[in-house]
């Protein structure tokens, strides 16, 4: 089980490989087009970025080039195992 830690305290866990947007939802994310266009989603990831998923292409033309991501998409990360603590 992964978990999924917010600046807030909340706590979630999810199956190794899940999509996060679900708990992004619930823990208060905004969220419009879920699609990876808008950058609603934006989120700073403060711990474990190693967890996620690579960068989705749509994530890389909008935010920016791999390595210096410090935000990604909420809609389009998978949390692959471990923790990962974010910020909205």
């Amino acid at each position: 089980m992964a978990e999924l830690y917010f600046h807030n305290g909340e706590r979630y866990e999810l199956e190794d490989g899940s999509p996060i947007e679900e708990a992004c939802e619930e823990a208060g994310v905004p969220f419009a087009c879920s699609g990876g266009i808008c950058g609603t989603c934006i989120i700073e990831v403060l711990e474990g970025m190693e967890n996620l998923s690579d960068p989705t292409q749509a994530e890389l033309d909008f935010i920016g080039e791999k390595g210096v991501l410090k935000e990604r998409m909420a809609c389009q990360c998978r949390i692959k195992s471990g923790a990962v603590k974010i910020k909205f």
